[in-house]
């Protein structure tokens, strides 16, 4: 239980660092932001055991979680998706 919790915080967390890390053109708010962040978060984990890489640690899942908010966040930007997150 402890763990899932941990790690949608850090899913939080990684969909904040993606925003920034994205720059312009990233939905706009808390809410748009959490929850690329939490998508992110499972295609980055889902992405990176596929490949062979696992996650240890808090750096590491921080590390794979921003890596997948930032390809979401891409992929939004992409297909214009962007809208479904506007205020």
């Amino acid at each position: 239980m402890w763990e899932w919790i941990l790690r949608i915080a850090l899913w939080t967390l990684a969909g904040y660092l993606g925003s920034r890390l994205m720059k312009d053109g990233t939905p706009n708010g808390w809410l748009g932001n959490v929850i690329l962040g939490w998508i992110g978060g499972l295609i980055g984990n889902f992405a990176f055991r596929l490949i062979g890489l696992g996650t240890r640690g808090l750096v590491g899942e921080i590390i794979v979680s921003v890596i997948g908010s930032c390809l979401v966040i891409w992929l939004v930007r992409k297909f214009n998706l962007g809208r479904w997150f506007d205020k």
